[in-house]
């Protein structure tokens, strides 16, 4: 990770990536994101775009093979990129302020338009994808060819409905990653009907496009947060 690192700063126009077969394997490398990845710009005003592909899920592979720690990248945003987020939705598409990114993936169209953007800008941000394992081979996790084509793009929150449309809603479901896929499934067996709403964009966090999606519903509707890791575990 220290060389892609470096190569990443040296070769700002080249798409620089570090993969861990499980995202905990990060772990030995935790000082390079600490003193390095999370805050060079800060210190020394070196912009990196790194990219860390961190697979991420519980998948029954025990504790060495579950987790990427989302948690610990999320506690190391830097708190003030988000004063400008509750009302700007477009500074959460163009991360001026933030340290880095964080995302959760769960389609191919994302994954292709995120490492797009990556490299589209014209500035430069580490990135860190804790895409799900799961989803190379998931018969969900699909895209047509017309989600990456011209005037398309990333998108921060993916919104599905389940139920009858032509009634109210009576519960929002917000989750982040995998656990859609398990929670998809029950949903469509159920009978209500529930808006789920995927965060695909962790970090900026995409308050004010999750705040549209709300005020589109009663404001009595439940509204839950739903993970499949523990509590002090993961996004919640």
């Amino acid at each position: 990770m220290a060389y892609e690192y470096g190569y990443s700063l040296e070769s700002p126009k080249n798409l620089c990536m570090w993969e861990a077969q499980f995202g905990d394997f990060y772990n030995p490398a935790q000082l390079m994101i600490d003193q390095y990845l999370q805050c060079s710009e800060a210190k020394w005003l070196r912009q990196s775009g790194l990219v860390l592909l961190l697979p991420h899920g519980f998948d029954g592979a025990g504790p060495e093979h579950s987790t990427c720690h989302i948690e610990r990248f999320l506690q190391n945003i830097n708190s003030n990129a988000y004063d400008t987020m509750d009302t700007d939705a477009y500074m959460q598409l163009n991360p001026f302020n933030i340290n880095f990114q964080v995302a959760n993936m769960t389609t191919p169209a994302n994954y292709f338009h995120i490492l797009r953007r990556q490299m589209h800008r014209n500035f430069r941000k580490p990135l860190v994808i804790a895409a799900p394992k799961v989803g190379l081979k998931h018969p969900m996790a699909v895209s047509s060819i017309g989600d990456m084509a011209t005037g398309t793009n990333f998108q921060p929150i993916l919104v599905n409905h389940f139920g009858d449309q032509n009634k109210d809603v009576d519960r929002v479901v917000i989750c982040s990653g995998k656990v859609y896929f398990d929670m998809s499934q029950k949903l469509a067996e159920a009978d209500r009907n529930v808006k789920v709403i995927r965060v695909e964009q962790l970090a900026p966090f995409p308050s004010q496009l999750i705040q549209d999606e709300l005020s589109t519903v009663n404001k009595d509707v439940e509204v839950t947060w739903v993970q499949e890791e523990g509590m002090n575990q993961g996004a919640f």
